[in-house]
Formats: C-alpha cells, sequence, structure tokens
C-alpha cells in the first residue's frame, strides 16, 4: 500500500467513525439526522450541485437498488451519460457514486473522495449528508445527462429530497423501520410519498387499499400527477439481476420509461447486473456447489426469498444473520422448517450475536458458527457432501459484503 492509498483508506476510516452511518452504528450516535436543512445549508457550501443536473428520485421499501440500476442501464443505453447514487455499498466505498454509460459503469475516482474529505469542511454533518454532498457534486462537474439517485432512508426526510426531479418513483411499502417510518404502510407510504414535488409525475410501483389512499392524497395535496406501474402495459423478461422481486421491479421501469418517453432497450435492462455493477441481488457466487446470496433483510423481501428457496424442491443450507434493530418475529415464520441453518454475525456493533440468534430460533436445525467466514466454511463444506442442494447467504447486506469479499478471495 503506497503514501496515497493509506491516506485514502485512513480518511475513509475517519469518516466512519466521526460521522457515523446508518450501516454501521444504526439509528444512534448522529448517524441518523432527519430533516433537510443540513443538507440544504452543505448544498449551499458546495455551490448548489443538486442543481445542475436532472434527476430521477426513488424511494421504496425493497428494490430501490434494482430500480434504479435498470433506469440507469437503460437510459445508458440512450447514449445518456448517467449519474447513479445507491447505497449501501458492499465492498467498496465508491459503489456509492457511478457514472454509466453504454459501455459499463466507473466508480467515482478515490483522488476525487480523498479531495472532497481533506478539503470540504464537514464538522457536524451525519455519513449519508456527507455522502450525499460528494455524489451532487461529482455528478455536477461530471456533467451527466441524468442521474437516478436512491433515497437513503424514508423520503420525506431523506437527505436527497432537496432535489427537484423529472419523475418521482416510489418501488413498493413494507415494515422496516418501523421506529421511524411509523408502524403501519400506510404511514410508512406517507414518508415515502414526501418525494413527491409539485408538477412532477409520481409513479408507484404497487397499488393496495392500505397505501393507495394515502399516496392518492399527497399527490392531490402537492399536487401532482400520480400512476400506478400495474396500469401499463409490459412486456416482461428475465434480467441478470434474478431474483423473485425483479418482475415488479422491471414492471416499474419500463412504466417510468414510457413516462420519461424513453424507449426501453431490452438488452441493456437484461444486462442491468453487468452494465451498473449492482451485486448481491439473488447473486450466483458459485455454480458446483450452487451459492446464492441475496441482501434482502425484512419480512417482505425475506418471505419472496424463502418463498423461492421452497419452490426449488431442493436441499436448503442458510448462512444467516441480521442486525439486532430487525423484525425477528417477523421472520422466524417465514423461514424454511427444512434448512439446515449455519447463524453467523457479521462485523459491526449493530449485528445479533450468533449465540441469541441460535436461542431465538429454537426449533430449528441450526449450527452456531460466530463469524460469517466460519459459517460459508462450514456450509459449504456441508455443501459439498449433499448433491443437488442450493447454499444461500443472507439475512443482512453485511454478511452478504463479507461473503462476497471470501469468494472474491
Amino acid at each position: 500500500m503506497n503514501d496515497t492509498d493509506r491516506i485514502y483508506e485512513g480518511l475513509l476510516e475517519d469518516l466512519f467513525s466521526r460521522h457515523p452511518s446508518v450501516q454501521t452504528s444504526g439509528f444512534t450516535a448522529g448517524a441518523y439526522k432527519p430533516g433537510l436543512s443540513g443538507m440544504l445549508r452543505f448544498d449551499a457550501a458546495l455551490g448548489h450541485p443538486s442543481r445542475g443536473f436532472r434527476s430521477i428520485h426513488v424511494a421504496g421499501t425493497n428494490g430501490k437498488g434494482s430500480v434504479c440500476s435498470m433506469l440507469a442501464s437503460a437510459l445508458a443505453a440512450r447514449g445518456l451519460r448517467v449519474g447513479l447514487y445507491t447505497s449501501p455499498h458492499l465492498t467498496d466505498f465508491r459503489e456509492r457514486i457511478k457514472t454509466v454509460t453504454d459501455g459499463g459503469f466507473e466508480m467515482i475516482p478515490r483522488d476525487e473522495v480523498l479531495r472532497f474529505l481533506q478539503e470540504e469542511d464537514l464538522e457536524g454533518l451525519s455519513f449519508f449528508e456527507i455522502t450525499t454532498g460528494l455524489a451532487f457534486r461529482h455528478f455536477a462537474q461530471r456533467q451527466v445527462d441524468i442521474a437516478v439517485i436512491e433515497t437513503g432512508l424514508g423520503g420525506r426526510l431523506d437527505s436527497t429530497n432537496i432535489l427537484t426531479p423529472e419523475l418521482s418513483v416510489v418501488t413498493s411499502i413494507g415494515l422496516d423501520h418501523c421506529a421511524l417510518l411509523g408502524d403501519t404502510r400506510a404511514k410508512i407510504a406517507a414518508e415515502k410519498a414526501g418525494i413527491f414535488k409539485p408538477g412532477v409525475p409520481a409513479l408507484c410501483g404497487q397499488r393496495d387499499e392500505q397505501t393507495a389512499p394515502v399516496f392518492e392524497a399527497h399527490a392531490a395535496a402537492v399536487p401532482c400527477p400520480l400512476f400506478w406501474a400495474e396500469d401499463f402495459d409490459a412486456e416482461l423478461f428475465p434480467t441478470d439481476l434474478g431474483g423473485p422481486c425483479q418482475d415488479a421491479n422491471l414492471r416499474t421501469v419500463l412504466a417510468a420509461l414510457e413516462l420519461l418517453g424513453e424507449p426501453a432497450d431490452r438488452a441493456a435492462l437484461e444486462h442491468t447486473a453487468a452494465r451498473t455493477g449492482l451485486r448481491g441481488r439473488w447473486q450466483r457466487l458459485r455454480e458446483d456447489p450452487e451459492v446464492i446470496c441475496d441482501i434482502g433483510h425484512n419480512p417482505p423481501a425475506l418471505a419472496e426469498n424463502f418463498r423461492r428457496l421452497k419452490e426449488s424442491g431442493r436441499p436448503l443450507l442458510i448462512v444467516f444473520g441480521i442486525m439486532a434493530d430487525k423484525d425477528l418475529a417477523g421472520i422466524r415464520p417465514l423461514m424454511p422448517a427444512d434448512a439446515k441453518y449455519f447463524l453467523v454475525a457479521p462485523q459491526g456493533e449493530r449485528a445479533l450475536p450468533a449465540e441469541r440468534l441460535g436461542a431465538a430460533l429454537e426449533g430449528l436445525d441450526r449450527t452456531v458458527c460466530g463469524s460469517v467466514r466460519e459459517g460459508v466454511r462450514q456450509a459449504l463444506d456441508a455443501a459439498n457432501r449433499l448433491p443437488g442442494c442450493i447454499l444461500y447467504i443472507g439475512g443482512s447486506n453485511f454478511v452478504v459484503a463479507e461473503a462476497v469479499d471470501m469468494f472474491n478471495d
């Protein structure tokens, strides 16, 4: 490691420690700062980069990253230079901020991150405010034709909500982060609908009796035109994102492209992951034995993943870890009863200790492994002795990140 690399790694470590992120510290220690005042001040100090590019703004409980990446891939196929801002990252901080073109993607350069962290006044800002400011300035300086921006949490009070986009998208509504966003799907929908802007078309991926009235009332009050993805004719097809929820995500993307007046380039959408570098969405890490990872971590996402695993009819081995603030009571009934579990705790203060997870999952065939590395190693040993099985790794973005690192090694 050279001197520049050491300085870069040190500044990133300082960023995570002095400005705690929700990803590493949960909703404590100043990691979560709802409201736009801090972000508005920071944006002004940076010269208002948020006004320097066209944008599409995407919120939702699940599917945000996939929808953002599909949109970026499709728009890049039109010859546009597309900014893509998503979170969290898996193994490299720069995964959050990319430029996507018809030739592929480029992460924000390390030296640009380095200069930003060295030169800007970041005192009093949250990790996500800093990262959002960095992304907005990068996109403005790169003169992207349009940027696809994913909210971090909620919508109404999210740092990204200083934008006035050309289209607002809400992918799905489920129970997650209930202590902050509300304990019903209707309350959570109200937070997500906070990204609606006067006169800007809003597109919702799902219409149901609990959330539709919330979106309709909010759109009428803003006011803005409201559309539903299910009302658009769409020919669905498989993409390299895989996963049980991608049909709904693709339907939302196709509706969004129609509203934007852009054609849906099928080849670009089919190869979204390859073109944008999106990982951890029903990603196959190995063929034999078959190893699948997915970052789904709340009941709606895990319900779909576990359903797909059970419907395979194949023996199941599952490496599973979870954050302590997640709805384990809601997840437990969804877990396949006939699977063999290897319980782990990823690194970080938020992780639920594997021993506590094991106690909560009494009645399942489980082995408490502790670290992700040990859990994956034991699961692979078992998979090699169980022909035709599927080894699934999930429960948390952090579990998947550590596993991906292992397979990369």
